[in-house]
């Protein structure tokens, strides 16, 4: 074949498209159990983080295991409905009904205290791109015990404040119910009080829509926990 040819130039490409497609196929394909684990320990590391343990990058999947004594789902009456917590999508359980959607629950026992912990997962959007985090409660279904907070894409020096411990230590402390009334921590502008009787923190300076967002996400994706901590709360 003449290699001055289209013909051949055309075959040549469409070759040479095949061979390095097929490639990153490959590559793609044996590369994926290694991103899922790297992604499974991340998400590990910050649910721990919501209940101030730190974990060796080595160690985590141990560590984990040893803190988190069960996992499981509840629905919006309070129900358990499946054991797999880990598995559950939070971002596309957010964006369904509250009726219908699975509320993954991570339980923490830290033997050293005596102490168990439940721990929330929450996902909402901040100014330009998803934001996420973990709740931490005590045992009484009200009482934050820790909470962490992550983003994609918030602006640094405002928006992604949200990640520091500046502002997660905050949450510390602060009830869910008042009373036998539930009302979620909620974030206000600092110096500002909400219009509720609702606990609440101050949000980042300069990160207005950032904070909003979080309130948000903590009113969206708490809420439908309500009936599974007023179980909680009358144990």
């Amino acid at each position: 074949m003449n290699k001055q040819s289209n013909t051949y130039t055309i075959i040549y490409i469409i070759v040479l498209v095949l061979v390095v497609g097929s490639a990153l196929a490959l590559t793609a394909m044996a590369l994926k159990p290694r991103q899922q684990e790297n992604a499974d320990a991340d998400k590990k590391r910050q649910i721990l983080a919501a209940v101030h343990i730190t974990a060796d990058p080595k160690d985590i999947s141990s560590t984990f295991d040893k803190y988190i004594t069960d996992q499981f789902i509840v629905d919006e009456a309070g129900e358990r409905v499946g054991d797999d917590a880990f598995a559950v999508n939070v971002a596309n359980e957010s964006k369904t009904a509250p009726e219908k959607r699975e509320l993954p629950v991570y339980v923490c026992t830290l033997a050293d205290k005596g102490e168990t912990k439940y721990i929330l997962p929450v996902y909402g959007a901040g100014l330009w791109g998803p934001i996420w985090g973990y709740v931490a409660l005590d045992s009484d279904g009200s009482t934050v015990y820790g909470a962490y907070f992550a983003h994609q894409g918030e602006t640094p020096g405002l928006g992604a404040e949200i990640e520091k411990p500046a502002f997660s230590d905050q949450f510390e402390g602060k009830q869910m119910f008042k009373g036998d009334k539930y009302l979620p921590v909620t974030v206000v502008k600092a110096g500002q009080k909400p219009l509720g009787d609702e606990d609440y923190v101050d949000a980042v300076s300069g990160g207005t829509i950032t904070s909003k967002g979080v309130a948000a996400m903590l009113n969206d994706c708490l809420t439908p926990y309500k009936n599974y901590l007023e179980t909680l709360r009358n144990k």
